[in-house]
């Protein structure tokens, strides 16, 4: 996400690795008794890990953003607080230009089109929708395309917060329209029509049908959801057998065969997964702190786990691209769980599966996030609060967490949950916006009649923004994906250097 400080989410790359472990004695917890804690969940969860001990990273991002006490996105601390936008945190790229949303929705029409026009069963869902800008975009603009307009069937909104909810039913429905409960959520009709916009807090409650057509768009949600850190350290030599017999004493020899065995496996100690894992960090005397800081010191801190944890021999051990850097020292590596299992998810809808059977693949998800193409992203955890970078681990709840896309890792668990999708990308963000038209539809908005020079001279800076392909930039940070019905490589879709097929 970027803001208006020239601070994009997706490009600051940092983490604090503490290598060592903090083990708390009774002086130490009794001053952390009187600590005075920066936010009620900081000292929810100094509780908990001064019971359980330290937790794993992810049990640390999702109870920060998603936690019930004072998480970032769904117990708002302040009232009316907002997360995005100048006065907020961040700004995402539907805020900067509506050229975005709209060209999101082109692509759906595109996809649409080339999968013959389906004239109904057409569901749209968003995960993590934030403020509902994309969605207000993308049905506006498919408003211009009556045919597929009429198509849809339902709007489904996945957000976990109650708060980004209300905004979002608002901007999409209007302050007063009303409200109705179902099995799948909240329904609402749209101000574009009579089709419902209907909210739930997981995707898992959208029942995955054979007969509907599912256009699925996650604009920066995967870098939301919570991360593993491992690391690789030798393992512990195995104890000798206390019921082995001595072995007897070989006479001297000169020959190789009697020589010590000084092959690579002798040699080359076992390698194992350690996880990093949360705990609390000493206090801060008043005296130590720096006076010029205006940011508070972290409370929490990564420290490497002694021995192997259940995620660490599991996790770890799902893929060959992990694996492969099992015996490397100190290598790094994070994985998503969370992140396979929607593009699974996603899968199944498009191309069915053996749990979710589909007569014939149909639909598309779009997928657009700061990360990695083909590397395992390493010491990408990064915290964002009133545009500025600051610790992850400082003032939780008050703090938007995110860490780097593995699209790699997204596209192989798409593709071992359905045989019938395939993927397209990840290509720069910058590319994808290009081919789908971004500078000729500035060009269209700047030539309406009556626009001040001072209103297309922010088109044209909105746009260049968005396709900046500078080091930091959004149009080289940011990438795009898609998952496809299957079509043994006939046509590649709109933005990934296809046209569209009617």
């Amino acid at each position: 996400m970027a803001a208006k400080s020239h601070l994009n989410k997706g490009t600051c790359h940092k983490v604090l690795n503490a290598r060592h472990r903090h083990v708390p004695t009774a002086h130490s917890a009794a001053k952390k008794s009187l600590r005075q804690w920066s936010t009620p969940l900081a000292k929810q969860l100094y509780e908990a890990i001064s019971t359980t001990g330290s937790v794993p990273l992810a049990s640390y991002m999702r109870m920060c953003l998603t936690g019930d006490l004072g998480g970032y996105y769904t117990g708002a601390v302040g009232q009316d607080r907002d997360q995005f936008g100048a006065k907020g945190d961040f700004v995402t790229s539907p805020e900067i230009s509506q050229i975005f949303g709209e060209l999101l929705g082109i692509w759906f029409i595109a996809e649409w089109i080339s999968q013959g026009r389906p004239s109904k069963g057409v569901q749209l869902i968003e995960v993590g929708p934030g403020r509902g800008t994309l969605m207000d975009d993308m049905l506006r603009t498919i408003q211009r395309f009556p045919a597929m307009a009429a198509s849809i069937e339902s709007v489904f909104m996945v957000e976990a917060s109650r708060e980004l909810r209300e905004t979002q039913k608002k901007r999409l429905c209007g302050p007063d329209a009303p409200s109705t409960e179902s099995n799948a959520g909240c329904h609402s009709p749209s101000k574009y029509g009579a089709t419902p916009i209907v909210w739930t807090e997981t995707i898992k409650s959208i029942p995955i049908e054979s007969d509907k057509t599912p256009f699925i768009v996650a604009h920066e949600f995967f870098d939301a959801l919570p991360i593993h850190t491992f690391q690789s350290a030798p393992a512990p030599a195995p104890a000798a057998s206390k019921t082995s017999p001595p072995s007897s004493p070989s006479p001297p020899s000169s020959s190789p065969s009697s020589r010590p065995d000084t092959t690579a496996s002798t040699l080359t100690p076992a390698m194992e997964w350690r996880e990093m894992m949360v705990s609390i960090t000493p206090p801060v005397s008043s005296s130590s702190s720096s006076p010029s800081s205006t940011s508070p010191p972290p409370e929490f801190q990564l420290v490497l786990s002694s021995s192997t944890t259940r995620h660490s021999r599991l996790l770890p051990e799902s893929s060959p691209r992990y694996r492969a850097l099992k015996q490397t020292p100190n290598a790094l590596i994070e994985i998503c769980p969370d992140a396979s299992l929607y593009a699974a998810d996603f899968a199944s809808r498009i191309g069915g599966s053996p749990k979710h059977p589909k007569p014939a693949p149909s639909g598309a998800a779009l997928i657009l996030d700061y990360g990695t193409a083909d590397t395992v992203p390493v010491n990408s955890l990064r915290g964002i609060r009133q545009h500025r970078l600051v610790s992850p681990f400082a003032a939780p709840g008050l703090v938007d967490l995110s860490a780097d896309v593995d699209f790699h890792a997204i596209a192989e668990a798409a593709t071992m949950a359905s045989a019938g999708i395939e993927v397209h990308g990840p290509i720069s963000q910058a590319d994808f916006l290009e081919l789908m038209g971004i500078r000729e539809r500035a060009e269209a908005l700047s030539k309406i009649p009556g626009i001040t020079p001072s209103a297309a001279s922010d088109i044209e800076k909105a746009w260049k923004r968005l396709v900046d392909r500078g080091p930091s930039g959004m149009g080289k940070v940011y990438k795009a994906m898609a998952i496809l019905p299957e079509n043994d490589g006939r046509r590649r879709p709109v933005g990934f250097g296809g046209d569209v097929t009617a």
